[in-house]
């Protein structure tokens, strides 16, 4: 039939044929429908940039930045004076570097004593060194991320409130988890207790943590300042020949802060202790073989160093003993030749500084932690220096025990009780009196058994006990693990996803800012177990901003 004859058939009618939803019926020709890709076959970088949870730990000298469930930071940045230049500054290569142009306050990025700190240069630099570690070494957008802080738990309020005030406003960070870093270092050591010691830039810190928590911390001025300082004033005599009172000054600087920070680096070194402890156990201390002390001797580095020195001018070589050396580092940690009794408690050398934490511990805390010693920090790194400072606490520990008292009369009453419990076993030994204890085992044996003192075995618990593994947990001696540091922490813990020690907002932090945040024994714990924890770890509940939050252990100082 021609198609002229008649009407067409309903079926086949192409106006009659339903069109897919969302799409527009047209008296075009046919055309492919449109597919809906899943998000499964997208670019990773969206799945990524969802996931992505940015980790920052800010110390004194360096910046290291990273995602978390990495081994490493990704990033490890310093803010000097030639990383504060602007672009196109070429004075670097056009014109010398001045000896004493720039010193130690300069290459800090933060400081604990804020009398003379200007906080606004500090989110200057923070928010300059965080954007170049993002954008060319990250290689990540501007999306807003959540981030993780590791800090000190010493860091003072306004230092904390303006990285806080650069994170949220500059960068957009949604949620900031805030992380200790005694804490951190502790998990990347695989351990739940530990006494970990930061020999770091401005201070040495000894952290005792049990359970995950921070029970005691001390500190001291000894740290990788004062360790510069004194090799400085060693290079200034040997180039100069005399001692000058007033060396401190910018103008009496006769090499480069960088140079001399180099020299430290490749050259200092400790002396091992006098004392060598038995009882320490490490794997990561005892690198040598016993010998004799006549080879011990002969081993230790002797002679002279030539070190080519570029900035001073003009540029020379000097020789520098390496004795001298270990007497520099000697005097800035340890000071072996002073009494005790003559620091103050800010200024104590390392070994007693550690011994005084361990003996201000409660009894049960003190025997765990001092067989998990973890160290921690740049001046960690030296030559021997772990080494010297577990020998040293050993050889306090075998001297003075764990007795808070000292003086005269002490040591008095410590070595009569000594001999006369030494009298006493070497009498029973030579002597055991044998008609007592004949008498002593036929009373045991003619006294009648009664039915209270005997102990009946528990067939279900003696088979419990046999399936059941019970570790015994080591304790009691000194003993140094290795840990990967506080970065690595808080990286494998915020893989893990596990809640922090403190969370901040955005919106709570730019509505209240620091005074917002209460302490922890005001946050109600009901309250807190009723929230529900969301895939990004944000706090939602029913009052909104009206939720109380805590800064943790920041806040308590």
């Amino acid at each position: 039939m021609a198609s002229g004859d008649g009407p067409a058939l309903p079926h086949r009618s192409v106006s009659n044929i339903r069109s897919a939803p969302g799409q527009q019926s047209t008296s075009s020709g046919p055309h492919t429908p449109p597919r809906a890709i899943s998000g499964s076959y997208g670019s990773p970088a969206t799945i990524r940039a969802d996931d992505d949870f940015l980790l920052i730990e800010i110390g004194s000298r360096h910046i290291r930045v990273g995602f978390a469930g990495d081994n490493v930071p990704k990033a490890v940045l310093s803010s000097g004076p030639r990383d504060q230049r602007r672009a196109g500054d070429f004075s670097q290569w056009t014109e010398s570097e001045a000896p004493g142009a720039h010193w130690a306050s300069d290459h800090e990025i933060w400081r604990y004593d804020l009398r003379d700190f200007d906080l606004g240069l500090f989110q200057d630099k923070l928010e300059r060194v965080l954007r170049d570690a993002f954008t060319r070494l990250l290689l990540i957008d501007s999306r807003p991320r959540r981030a993780g802080l590791v800090l000190d738990s010493a860091v003072p309020i306004p230092l904390l409130s303006a990285v806080l005030d650069v994170l949220f406003t500059q960068f957009q960070a949604p949620l900031i988890s805030l992380l200790a870093s005694p804490t951190m270092t502790t998990v990347a050591a695989g351990v739940r207790s530990a006494l970990v010691i930061d020999m770091g830039w401005s201070e040495t810190v000894v952290t005792s943590v049990y359970e995950y928590r921070e029970v005691k911390c001390t500190r001291s001025i000894r740290g990788g300042r004062s360790l510069l300082n004194k090799t400085y004033k060693l290079l200034h005599k040997v180039i100069t020949g005399k001692e000058d009172e007033q060396e401190s000054r910018e103008s009496d600087h006769v090499i480069t802060f960088s140079e001399c920070e180099d020299i430290m680096c490749r050259l200092m070194w400790c002396r091992g202790a006098a004392y060598k402890s038995t009882q320490r156990q490490s794997t990561q201390l005892d690198t040598v073989v016993e010998q004799d002390e006549t080879e011990m001797d002969a081993s230790h580095p002797r002679g002279d160093a030539r070190i080519p020195l570029r900035s001073a001018s003009p540029p020379e070589n000097i020789e520098v003993s390496f004795e001298k050396l270990a007497d520099v580092c000697d005097d800035a940690m340890f000071d072996p030749s002073a009494n005790p009794s003559s620091f103050d408690d800010h200024e104590l050398p390392l070994h007693w500084l550690v011994y005084q934490h361990l003996l201000q511990l409660p009894l049960d805390v003190r025997a765990v932690c001092m067989s998990r010693i973890m160290f921690t920090g740049g001046c960690s790194n030296i030559l021997g220096i772990k080494e010297r400072l577990v020998d040293e606490v050993a050889s306090i520990v075998d001297k003075r025990g764990w007795t808070p008292v000292t003086g005269k009369g002490a040591d008095r009453l410590r070595n009569s009780t000594q001999i006369r419990r030494s009298s006493a076993i070497s009498r029973s030994v030579e002597s055991p009196a044998p008609s007592e204890s004949s008498d002593d085992t036929e009373r045991s044996r003619s006294r009648p058994s009664s039915i209270a003192t005997q102990t009946e075995e528990d067939a279900i618990e003696a088979k419990l006990a046999r399936n059941r593994k019970v570790l015994p947990q080591f304790q009691g001696q000194l003993r140094v693990l290795h840990s990967l540091g506080p970065w690595t922490g808080a990286s494998l813990l915020c893989q893990l996803k596990i809640p922090a020690m403190a969370t901040v907002d955005r919106e709570l932090w730019l509505q209240q800012g620091a005074s917002g945040a209460s302490r922890a024994g005001d946050v109600d714990m009901k309250m807190q177990q009723r929230q529900s924890m969301g895939a990004g770890g944000l706090i939602r509940a029913s009052g909104g901003h009206h939720v109380n939050w805590t800064l943790g252990t920041w806040g308590s100082i």
